[in-house]
């Protein structure tokens, strides 16, 4: 409790000394557009945090953790952020294979022998980095049909043998649950430790992330925890958590707060070398496969000129600004995180229902910030430019000054 009041009092403290380019009157109108959407759409609960630098700038909840109760969401609350774990997976396995745990161009079945795809020449030629690249060549989304039904790891990992890829790994793009988390045991056989405990120890630790876990565990053992929702005839209605995702840790088995999300965005941002060097952050996000379809998204598409993936991170070119960016869905939550490195400014948002407002709430407040810190910059430069001087010389009268 003490940590915690220590924090919330920490992040208070940044409301009053907002940094010069983020302005009261943008967060006050992303606030404004947050609540507006949210109740439009009659969501359940959500939180969000913005960061800017090595400060989050604003943070707050929405609504309740579960229709028909009282109880208030707030930066607190836990969510499950689905997909958005694959970003801790990238992060936790650059640290890793910067130990010498593990080498990213490895061939997977050095760890896992027993994997085989149904052509065998194929097997040696998936390496640990086309996991989590999303680049191992297989159709997207394999078995994940699997993972919904409720089947073990153990059960699923021998289907591969009937599938093989559509290119040769690492040069195209497909999507993966099933695969991604295939870096789990790659991680446990050269540490000797399991998956939570490595993201407790090299990530949540030392960032001081004070409600964050792995697992369905983690998750019932959050007293200030938001429950899954699902529209059904027009209203929403809460639902059990489903366990079947969380079996893939890497890929969907993080619990965070909006607070948690904050302090890992400071982190990307490059205000912890000592957890994510800067060769680290290079590392994960850079491009490895082009991810076309990602341009075609709903809302996303009017600004989205490229797309790629890096590794556990997607990489967006957002008109003019790059984007570093993951989706989350999972039954009953949504989920997003991006961050700009250049504008030193990132977003978080984490609802307790499956609603596409998400979207337009978070391509908002992109397109907006992007928008205003652009002209600031066309300010910038107006102001350092000086109307040119006539001066005279020997062969007559020149302008003097710079051009602007």
């Amino acid at each position: 409790m003490l940590l915690r009041a220590i924090l919330f009092i920490g992040v208070l403290s940044t409301f009053s000394v907002l940094a010069r380019d983020v302005t009261p009157a943008q967060i006050a109108d992303f606030k404004q557009h947050f609540e507006k959407s949210l109740a439009e759409q009659k969501v359940p609960g959500a939180a969000y945090a913005i960061v800017y630098k090595d400060k989050i700038v604003s943070t707050g909840g929405y609504g309740v953790r579960e229709v028909g109760s009282k109880a208030p969401v707030d930066a607190y609350t836990v969510f499950r952020i689905a997909s958005v774990s694959k970003t801790f997976a990238g992060g936790l396995a650059s640290i890793l294979a910067a130990q010498g745990h593990f080498k990213w161009d490895e061939p997977v079945t050095r760890y896992l022998p027993e994997f085989s795809f149904k052509t065998r020449s194929y097997n040696n030629k998936l390496k640990v980095e086309h996991l989590l690249a999303q680049s191992t060549g297989v159709i997207a989304n394999a078995y994940d049909n699997l993972i919904e039904a409720n089947l073990e790891p153990d059960r699923i990992l021998p289907q591969f043998k009937k599938l093989d890829p559509l290119c040769n790994p690492g040069q195209c793009y497909g999507y993966q649950n099933v695969l991604f988390s295939l870096i789990e045991p790659i991680m446990q056989q050269t540490t000797s430790q399991d998956y939570a405990s490595l993201l407790q120890q090299n990530i949540f630790t030392p960032l001081k992330m004070p409600t964050a876990s792995v697992g369905l565990e983690g998750f019932l053992n959050s007293k200030n925890r938001a429950l899954p929702h699902v529209k059904a005839r027009g209203k929403w209605h809460s639902r059990t958590v489903n366990e079947s995702y969380y079996r893939f840790a890497p890929a969907a088995g993080v619990n965070a707060s909006a607070i948690d999300l904050g302090f890992w965005l400071i982190a990307q941002l490059g205000y912890n070398p000592d957890v994510l060097s800067e060769e680290h952050l290079n590392h994960i996000t850079r491009k490895r496969v082009r991810t076309v379809r990602d341009t075609r998204r709903r809302l996303w598409r009017e600004h989205l000129k490229d797309a790629h993936y890096g590794l556990g991170w997607r990489v967006y070119q957002f008109g003019q600004e790059q984007l570093i960016y993951h989706g989350g869905w999972v039954q009953g939550f949504r989920a997003e995180i991006a961050y700009s490195k250049d504008r030193e400014l990132g977003l978080v948002l984490l609802l307790n229902a499956e609603s596409n407002v998400i979207a337009d709430i978070s391509t908002r407040f992109w397109s907006n910030m992007f928008t205003a810190m652009q002209q600031q910059d066309k300010a910038a430069l107006l102001a350092q430019c000086q109307p040119a001087a006539k001066t005279t010389t020997s062969t007559g009268t020149a302008l003097k000054g710079p051009k602007c």
